[in-house]
């Protein structure tokens, strides 16, 4: 939606007050970064630089900007590419074997298992990579995509959605499948629908026409528009090198799932203590009742609104605004979307009974220890519920019990708070894991929950654990 001249009419006196006092206080406070001491729950509205002084500031400071994110990826993980010989996504990709999170040294896993949450608080000992991740730059934020999903983007629509500040900073073989499958809750029997292609604008109508509904067909269509962002829009105060269009909801959740595309939440304040995000996926969003990592929005309908509105402009409604947000139809335009997202299906998982349960015919018995595990000793279903792995809750882990906050790259590791329980169908094809991707395996994941929730399994109770992951 484009605004005319006479669209300032139509601005609420409330919105126009908060422009007025944003545009005040960016001139001494803005959220995101800067000299200033006081922080302010707004973005600056005024310009400080023109835009090719902008420009080339970060074009310069992107170099070491990148390194230290980079740096700090290779001192929390092991990041080789050893990729599995026998476990692969639906879509075909090998999944990364291993625990990759690196150990404080002279210390190893069942040893840090056996202390105290204040003991390893105390002592320093909580892994590197178990702390909060930050974004690729934190106090700048905004959304950032693979090179994978970019290339594509500009080969089908010569849209580019290239930062000149920053790029994604987690490695190709961490990422899921790309392309990702398409399953539909109404066709099961077509399989992947997508035809192994990333559907945008330009391909949609072909590969949809006469599988779904006109209003389905039209929610995708939307789900497929490019729309204003913060750092994607026709302002200056954008990080492309040309005036965009913007991005669309499919730009991270490509193909109805997931391509790990990265951003900051958009609800908290001030900007070190906001939590990177690792973009969920939205297969099966027809069986959850919670939307959002944290903020507990209720329907798809209310996160498809929320997105646009307030996410993609860092929960900011005067910066929304002076980009150009596209104000959703709540009756016709939203609910399409939401039609759509609720066809979108798990893949399947043939070792599961119609309960979501192993089947004892054809599981190895290794699986059949990790199902036993899952429900038993490991914990993992008090949260995690079959038949789709969620209670539909939100817990707080309280990791704050394992280390003293800390900034790290500009973000402040301290208490997460509740995050919702995500489903475990699929979760094969889902990395990175936990709510801002800091897990790149299922295997550090299961060495994350260990320790969390104390539960002391062994190495092969680990193992059995995984390999029951690995069939959901």
């Amino acid at each position: 939606m484009r605004y005319g001249v006479g669209f300032a009419r139509f601005i609420p006196a409330a919105v126009l007050t908060m422009i007025a006092a944003s545009a005040w206080l960016a001139s001494s406070s803005p959220l995101r970064g800067g000299d200033d001491k006081q922080p302010s729950s707004y973005s600056p509205v005024v310009d400080r630089e023109p835009f090719a002084t902008v420009r080339d500031r970060m074009t310069r400071e992107k170099p070491q900007i990148m390194k230290r994110q980079m740096d700090l990826l290779a001192q929390r993980y092991d990041l080789s590419d050893r990729p599995s010989r026998t476990v692969k996504m639906s879509g075909g990709k090998p999944i990364q074997e291993g625990t990759r999170v690196k150990l404080p040294e002279g210390i190893d896993w069942e040893t840090l298992a056996a202390k105290t949450p204040a003991t390893i608080r105390d002592t320093n000992s909580w892994p590197k990579g178990f702390y909060p991740l930050p974004h690729p730059n934190h106090p700048e934020g905004g959304m950032v995509f693979p090179l994978s999903h970019i290339n594509e983007i500009i080969r089908q629509e010569e849209r580019d959605l290239t930062r000149f500040d920053l790029d994604f900073d987690i490695p190709d073989r961490f990422l899921p499948d790309f392309p990702p499958a398409i399953y539909l809750t109404t066709r099961p029997d077509l399989g992947d629908v997508s035809k192994h292609q990333v559907v945008t604008i330009a391909n949609y109508y072909d590969l949809f026409n006469g599988i779904l509904n006109p209003k389905q067909l039209d929610g995708l269509r939307l789900l497929l528009s490019p729309f204003p962002q913060q750092q994607f829009n026709q302002t200056d105060d954008r990080r492309t090198l040309k005036a965009s269009k913007g991005v669309t909801c499919f730009d991270c959740h490509v193909n109805g799932h997931t391509n790990g595309a990265t951003h900051l939440v958009g609800d908290i304040r001030p900007q070190e203590f906001r939590h990177r995000l690792d973009v969920p996926s939205l297969r099966g969003v027809n069986v959850q009742r919670l939307f959002g990592s944290q903020r507990a929005l209720k329907t798809v309908e209310d996160f498809t609104e929320f997105e646009q509105r307030a996410a993609y402009f860092d929960g900011d409604p005067v910066i929304a605004v002076k980009k150009g947000v596209n104000i959703l139809d709540r009756g016709s335009q939203v609910h399409a979307m939401a039609e759509f997202q609720e066809l979108l299906d798990f893949p399947p998982a043939p070792k599961l009974n119609v309960l979501g349960m192993l089947d004892p015919a054809q599981a190895s018995e290794n699986e059949i220890r990790g199902e036993k595990l899952f429900f038993g000793k490991a914990q993992c279903s008090a949260c995690h519920a079959p038949p789709y792995y969620t209670d539909n809750l939100m817990h707080n882990l309280r990791t704050e019990r394992f280390f003293k906050p800390v900034l790290i790259n500009g973000r402040m590791a301290s208490a997460d708070g509740p995050i919702k329980t995500f489903p475990l169908r699929g979760i094969k094809d889902s990395p990175p894991y936990l709510h801002d991707g800091r897990l790149l395996t299922l295997a550090d994941t299961v060495e994350f929950f260990n320790l969390v929730l104390g539960t002391k399994l062994n190495r092969n109770e680990k193992a059995d654990l995984l390999a029951f992951l690995l069939r959901l």
